[in-house]
């Protein structure tokens, strides 16, 4: 079996979304690697009319949190928890010696630090690249049995949901295999219920079946994944997930996997998003691009891409909280907090932080990708490649710049302003 059936995959069985989600690299099936977090069968309800673990109101509303954000409110009132996908030493895909599980530590770490230093959001996040946080890990020893009974209650709650009327989900052929990992995320749900936590995010990056451990796949692009809109958090998760996707896609392309392609998924049986009603909190996964992109690759750039993504998820969550509604990839965003940018490029040869600058500063100009070309054919990767060559030769005879190289100083002043101003 590949390593890459170790994240969760996508694929159409039946006419059918078939779930693969392989986080733990258990349960397989013929032709298919499957595994199912929690429950598997023919009687899926997807409805919660009747619900078990969320608000008393029934329904988790987008003003809840705005009015929890307003000047003057305890910081309490907006608390969030940044949940890094898979667990600290195990899962997460994998790609010529990427684990998926440490980048999303680092992408949720300089989240944390973004909305500890310019919010008053209480920022709680579940691990680091060796162990769980303390407070989690205690929390997993001392209720391991309260969590699962609580999930197993979940799930009864759900079936009786049938005898409402309610409909249910495609027969879709499960493998279910109850294990650790499912109960530590159903835990971390019943944490987030149990602690007042108003968001809950879960970082993950893409993967899917069909390529060798160091060949890249053809797909490409960031997904959000929600909760089913029958659930109580549904609201005010996709009015968050709906800010934060309109931010992230100003930079970043949207998955080209055909299931994806809408870029905001809702899906009933995700843990992360509260499967069975489960979670009070808006809830969301985030998959930032595919984890063989070459901005991940590269060590030289990688450390600047995670940032850039975790600068513009915050970004999006302020958009959400202020009103902001972005139409191009200049509103709010500001590189140059992100890299210092001194050195004109003058080809494939440069420093690749400084190509990385150099396509934020097209991009932003409204020249990267290049006319006829999408997000996803140019990924924003560090690389001077056709791509590049042909953005700053548009960018070049829009401004009137004749006869200068890629490093040529006129150039480089001319988007080093765009890229530095505020």
């Amino acid at each position: 079996m590949s390593r890459h059936f170790s994240k969760k995959k996508r694929a159409l069985v039946r006419h059918s979304l078939l779930l693969l989600f392989c986080s733990v690299g258990i349960g397989c099936s013929a032709g298919y690697v499957f595994y199912h977090f929690h429950i598997s069968g023919k009687d899926a309800i997807l409805s919660s009319s009747a619900h078990l673990g969320t608000l008393a109101s029934g329904i988790v509303d987008p003003s809840d949190l705005l009015a929890g954000y307003m000047l003057g409110a305890p910081p309490d009132d907006t608390r969030i928890l940044i949940v890094p996908g898979h667990e600290p030493e195990y899962g997460g895909a994998q790609f010529d010696n990427i684990n998926e599980r440490d980048l999303v530590v680092e992408i949720g770490q300089d989240l944390q630090h973004y909305l500890q230093a310019n919010t008053k959001d209480t920022v709680f996040m579940t691990r680091n690249t060796q162990a769980w946080a303390p407070t989690f890990a205690d929390y997993f020893k001392n209720n391991m049995a309260v969590i699962a009974a609580w999930e197993q209650a979940a799930r009864q709650n759900a079936s009786k949901l049938s005898s409402l009327g309610v409909q249910s989900a495609p027969t879709i052929d499960h493998i279910s295999v109850p294990t650790d990992v499912a109960l530590r995320l159903y835990g971390i749900t019943k944490w987030a219920n149990e602690n007042s936590i108003g968001l809950m995010i879960h970082l993950h990056l893409n993967d899917y079946p069909g390529h060798g451990d160091t060949v890249p796949g053809k797909y490409s692009g960031l997904v959000i994944y929600t909760p089913a809109l029958q659930y109580a958090n549904s609201a005010a998760t996709k009015a968050i997930a709906d800010a934060m996707f309109k931010r992230l896609s100003l930079y970043n392309p949207i998955s080209d996997f055909p299931s994806e392609s809408n870029g905001l998924v809702d899906d009933p049986e995700l843990i992360a998003v509260g499967s069975n009603n489960t979670s009070d909190a808006a809830s969301m996964l985030i998959e930032y691009d595919y984890l063989y992109e070459p901005q991940f690759v590269n060590p030289k750039v990688r450390s600047l891409a995670l940032k850039d993504l975790a600068y513009q998820t915050y970004l999006g969550l302020q958009d959400f909280f202020t009103g902001n509604k972005p139409t191009a990839a200049t509103s709010l965003y500001d590189p140059s907090s992100l890299y210092t940018w001194n050195t004109p490029v003058a080809g494939k040869n440069a420093n690749p932080e400084d190509i990385y600058a150099l396509q934020t500063a097209l991009l932003m100009d409204g020249d990267f990708p290049p006319v006829g070309k999408t997000k996803n054919d140019c990924p924003h990767s560090g690389v001077f490649g056709s791509c590049t060559k042909a953005a700053l030769q548009a960018f070049q005879k829009k401004n009137g710049i004749v006869g200068e190289s890629a490093g040529g100083l006129n150039t480089f002043a001319l988007l080093n302003k765009i890229y530095t101003e505020k």
